[in-house]
């Protein structure tokens, strides 16, 4: 087993930013203002026996430039040991 990195791997942020996606009231109120109902074909979310249909929400293009988002996350809140320091509350 090999020496562990001393940083945060991408595909950890990228899962943590995830799950608070998934589970964000932004998301869910994007669906309920929808409709729950796809807005490209009008297709509404069915959980229905044998007739399942999920609906997601996604981004409109250049709302979201992840490459930014990593760098702020590494520069401000991953950043180098040597500039934090241990605190009592």
């Amino acid at each position: 087993m090999g020496k562990r990195s001393p940083f945060t791997p991408r595909s950890q942020i990228r899962s943590a930013l995830r799950k608070l996606w998934l589970h964000s009231r932004e998301r869910a109120s994007a669906i309920r203002r929808d409709n729950y109902t796809c807005q490209h074909c009008l297709r509404k979310q069915s959980k229905a026996k044998d007739r399942e249909f999920a609906v997601e929400v996604h981004h409109l293009p250049g709302v979201c430039n992840w490459d930014e988002i990593f760098r702020v996350i590494y520069e401000e809140l991953l950043c180098p040991p040597e500039k934090m320091t241990t605190l009592c509350k």
